[in-house]
């Protein structure tokens, strides 16, 4: 396995301790929590990185280093919404355009077609992680809204995007 992988694979398995610190509530729970997260968030950065100037991408990489991202960014946000700093219907949102971009993808690949990620959604993945890290820390309430709010409008932009550019793939439905 090349050493893309294996990162891609390391930010997997970093979301079991992430999640293992807040649910036990040890000391500096959030801290340490916040610790692990920006560590995955780093390998998916360096993975890329790696993978593309060493031609190193792979048919696991394409399918796995997504996957690792949105188990990653919903443990994060899941536990939010447990911990009162997220509602429920915004991490739907962000669930539910996961899934309906990945399906759009589905049908474009079917017609022998690859989305590609858009600049839309790069910001929407940037604004995401930087959001999360700030909720993280003690921020005040109103902070902690905005970055909701960031979270819920960059994923719908994105998520709308994607569709319009690429609404020719569901032209036969």
């Amino acid at each position: 396995m090349n050493l893309p992988n294996q990162l891609t694979l390391l930010r997997i398995v970093l979301i079991l301790p992430f999640l293992l610190v807040l649910y036990l509530d040890v000391p500096w729970a959030a801290y340490i929590a916040l610790a692990i997260f920006i560590l995955a968030s780093l390998t998916d950065l360096l993975d890329g990185k790696i993978a593309r100037k060493r031609n190193l991408i792979t048919d696991f990489g394409k399918f796995a280093d997504p996957l690792a991202d949105k188990m990653l960014v919903t443990a994060a946000m899941l536990w939010f919404v447990e911990n009162g700093q997220m509602p429920g219907w915004a991490l739907l949102i962000v669930i539910v355009r996961e899934f309906a971009v990945s399906g759009l993808r589905m049908v474009a690949s079917d017609k022998g077609r690859v989305i590609a990620a858009g600049w839309s959604g790069k910001v929407k993945t940037a604004a995401t992680m930087v959001c999360i890290i700030l909720m993280f820390l003690p921020i005040p309430a109103v902070v902690n809204t905005l970055c909701v709010a960031v979270i819920v409008v960059t994923t719908i932009y994105s998520g709308v995007e994607y569709f319009m550019k690429n609404r020719d793939c569901l032209s036969d439905m």
